[in-house]
């Protein structure tokens, strides 16, 4: 077995990233026993390969960010980067990945209501984290050009908020709250639809109490 051969060759001179990122064991880079001969990918390469994407795409953007510049940033070869990304692209879905909502449990608070504010609470966390607020615009706007990015994109993205809305849906049929038929992508545009306009694109605080109003504009428009 060997080690890493791209382990750090300098320390960045980039200031260091507010909030670090670590994906989850299923995303990037792989957990798994390596096999036999197999290098060992260590782990605080990985980590500062991941703090150097986020600071080369708060200082070129996606269209413009390149392996070489992010290796260049971490202090590694450009081979670390590879070892571990087959491409920017994979490389910067790995961070959204992150911060995906996949893995989280349907609200289950027992009101329509209630499962939609506790969905607007989550999203608006997701959304206010550096890592969405630098990579998501950027990712959009390419993927309006790349439909293999478009692709990526709406499984790191929508399939886990997909989930919940049709678990959000689905329970309210079975309360009587909602009838049958109603649309889970419909819940999606009425709640997240506004939340990223007022967080992403106007990046203005929410006025007191906006959250409130807007699951209780969300619960109308799904009733209507």
């Amino acid at each position: 077995m060997t080690t890493d051969p791209a382990a750090p060759v300098a320390t960045p001179a980039s200031a260091p990233v507010s909030a670090p990122v670590s994906a989850p064991a299923s995303v990037g880079a792989g957990r798994r026993r390596a096999p036999a001969g197999a290098a060992v990918l260590r782990e605080d390469v990985t980590e500062a390969i991941r703090a150097a994407v986020l600071e080369e795409l708060a200082a070129v953007g996606f269209a413009r960010m390149s392996i070489e510049g992010i290796a260049r940033r971490a202090g590694v070869g450009k081979t670390a980067v590879y070892r571990r990304w087959k491409s920017k692209l994979h490389l910067v879905l790995d961070l959204v990945a992150a911060f995906a909502v996949d893995g989280l449990p349907v609200p289950a608070t027992g009101s329509l209501y209630g499962d939609v504010r506790a969905l607007l609470e989550v999203m608006s966390h997701v959304l206010r984290h550096p890592v969405a607020s630098a990579v998501i615009p950027d990712l959009l706007v390419e993927a309006a050009r790349n439909p293999e990015i478009a692709a990526a994109v709406r499984g790191a993205l929508l399939d886990g908020q997909r989930r919940l809305a049709e678990g959000i849906v689905s329970e309210a049929v079975a309360r009587g709250e909602l009838a049958e038929g109603a649309d889970p992508e419909r819940a999606l545009d009425l709640a997240i639809g506004p939340l990223y306009w007022r967080v992403v694109v106007v990046s203005g605080a929410a006025p007191r109490g906006y959250l409130d109003s807007l699951a209780a504009s969300v619960v109308a428009g799904l009733k209507a």
